[in-house]
């Protein structure tokens, strides 16, 4: 899969670059066929989520609901995360963008609803940890790193025109140096010191935060852009080629202090794809890492619901006899596999489980997808197109709602 990854990196991001569009009705396609009722097992384990969603829709709670997806090129991408981000906001409110790299970490990133550009600023994406699965030192979600070492150098954050401005400035860091944080109003001075988390908390209605290095060396983990009003924040931490290993490989200390920071509500796993490429995949290996980062989870977010996205469907070149209309591509065997791990353990620790595979149209619909008048999916039948993320993370948000209204339906009738 490192091969395949490696390969597809590049056609992918100018890919998705070019079918980036604007927000706007789809075909109508109907979700596939789940194992899960309303594609959405256990949704009970998101009793939590649900609460503080209907206190963000009452406005009883000025704090946001801070969603936190991890995963692959899926979520690196921000389309079907964009979707479900727009989605909940447009109902719950606009609680903020959310946590993001703290630079540019590859060609072609574009994440929605902010505008993000870099001058003379180092940013270092970490290694895939791969089957060895070493700690990267210094690395916390987001996968990425910036180092200041040249004064001057600007990282700077523009909201989209049609948004709220942005109040909450959240940063993660450590090192000597010092670092001016400027809105069009105000600016601060940071000093991290050894290793901590600032917020700081911006007057008027800023639509920029541009970042300075002013001297010394400073490791700058993270930037969070939140509104102080009752709604929900989605935060999309994805690096394309990842693994569950990839989450396990980074840094304790630095995990620790940014979900203390963070406090998400909900916590999304959407690894398995590339997983699921690896033909010497070893189940029981896998297994037992997904019930360990689910343990590592909930000690270091006790308040946070948890979330698998199951992996979805994906197909391979190269083969004979597959399910594809031309017959060349199948999905690789171990993907079905990783699907079968993540839904038993996610039914074994309390964890919902939406099954992504099956709401997308099951076996070979990426072929299916592919193909249609308006793709759904690029031709490498991996990755959603435009359209098909904005189809497919509205599904995704309809099986949430279904779930969310059914839960308030049971609490009214108990009350």
């Amino acid at each position: 899969m490192r091969g395949f990854v490696g390969a597809l990196v590049a056609a992918f991001l100018a890919s998705a670059a070019a079918a980036q569009v604007p927000y706007g009705p789809a075909e109508t396609l109907a979700p596939g066929a789940s194992v899960c009722p309303g594609g959405l097992c256990q949704p009970e384990a998101l009793a939590g989520v649900f609460e503080a969603l209907a206190r963000a829709e009452t406005g009883s709670d000025p704090a946001p609901v801070h969603i936190l997806q991890i995963g692959d090129s899926h979520t690196a991408g921000d389309r079907i995360t964009g979707k479900l981000r727009a989605a909940l906001q447009a109902r719950f409110g606009d609680g903020g963008r959310g946590v993001l790299p703290p630079g540019v970490p590859y060609d072609g990133y574009a994440p929605l609803q902010v505008e993000v550009t870099a001058s003379g600023w180092t940013t270092t994406l970490a290694p895939l940890a791969g089957n060895a699965g070493y700690v990267r030192a210094g690395v916390g979600l987001t996968g990425v790193q910036a180092i200041t070492v040249q004064p001057g150098s600007t990282l700077t954050f523009r909201r989209e025109s049609v948004s709220p401005a942005f109040v909450h400035i959240g940063l993660c860091g450590e090192g000597p140096g010092r670092l001016e944080v400027a809105t069009e109003d105000e600016s601060w001075s940071v000093d991290f010191g050894e290793e901590r988390c600032a917020t700081l908390y911006a007057d008027g209605s800023p639509r920029q935060v541009e970042l300075r290095a002013l001297d010394g060396v400073l490791s700058l983990h993270d930037v969070r852009l939140t509104n102080i009003a009752p709604g929900v924040e989605l935060s999309n931490l994805g690096v394309v080629g990842a693994t569950l290993r990839d989450l396990a490989a980074r840094d304790q200390r630095v995990v620790a202090r940014e979900l203390a920071a963070w406090r998400p509500t909900l916590i999304v796993l959407a690894f398995g794809t590339n997983e699921g490429f690896d033909d010497a995949l070893d189940a029981r290996a896998y297994e037992a890492l997904l019930r360990g980062q689910i343990v590592r989870l909930r000690r270091l977010a006790p308040g946070a619901s948890l979330m698998i996205l199951g992996a979805p469907d994906a197909l391979r070149n190269g083969v004979v006899d597959g399910c594809s209309a031309d017959g060349r591509r199948a999905p690789p065997p171990s993907l079905a596999v990783v699907r079968d791990v993540q839904r038993r353990v996610a039914a074994d620790t309390g964890v919902a489980f939406w099954d992504w595979h099956g709401r997308m149209g099951g076996d070979c619909s990426a072929d299916r997808l592919a193909t249609r008048d308006e793709p759904f999916m690029l031709r490498d039948r991996v990755h959603f197109s435009s359209a098909g993320a904005d189809w497919i993370g509205g599904v995704l948000h309809a099986d949430l709602m279904a779930a969310y209204e059914a839960w308030s339906a049971r609490r009214g009738g108990a009350e």
